[in-house]
């Protein structure tokens, strides 16, 4: 099981870190939604399903209130840019699954890198997993680059895996393993 630790909020660096999600970020995480559609639903299928602020507030409600779920919003320069965490949690085989989706115009600055290196760093040393694991749709090439530069491997294809826009989509498995990861460390 989970170690505990000393605060709820999972610090990165002075002007970014991650919190954990509560129903008063509807409103920040519907707003970049919602004007955002467009982007976002190129790989995101929740996009069209998220119709108002209501929405998004009934899906963060079930999340506050199942504590298997361990999910984040991003704070960048104090502001809600997106959302990450953990899901398919297996403390018995000690293995979980990220996913994540970030604002557009906080692209390209490193922080979905950053924040997902945070939460492997939480998985392995707090919650005594082995193994993580990230799938990205085929195609989602800024998606793709944040495994491969933590040191992932490319495990296979789940050949129509998301059902994406009316279509099933096809999604790259990338894992890494706690001793792979402790071997980073190592070197850095």
């Amino acid at each position: 099981m989970e170690k505990p630790f000393k605060s709820n909020i999972l610090t990165i660096a002075p002007d970014l870190y991650l919190r954990p999600v509560t129903v008063d970020d509807a409103t920040a995480l519907y707003k970049i939604i919602d004007s955002q559609r467009t982007y976002l639903r190129e790989w995101l299928p929740f996009v069209d399903l998220t119709r108002q602020q209501s929405d998004t507030a009934l899906y963060l409600q079930s999340i506050v209130s199942n504590p298997a779920d361990k999910v984040f919003v991003i704070i960048f320069e104090e502001a809600v840019v997106g959302l990450i965490g953990f899901k398919a949690i297996e403390y018995f085989n000690h293995k979980l699954e990220i996913g994540y989706w970030l604002s557009e115009h906080q692209q390209g600055k490193g922080i979905m890198r950053r924040s997902c290196s945070r939460l492997l760093q939480h998985a392995f040393e707090h919650m005594n997993m082995n193994r993580v694991q990230l799938k990205v749709a085929i195609g989602n090439h800024r998606s793709s680059n944040i495994p491969e530069k933590l040191g992932f491997t490319l495990e296979g294809i789940e050949r129509e895996g998301e059902l994406l826009n009316g279509h099933f989509h096809d999604l790259r498995v990338y894992s890494l393993l706690k001793r792979e990861w402790q071997a980073q460390q190592q070197m850095n």
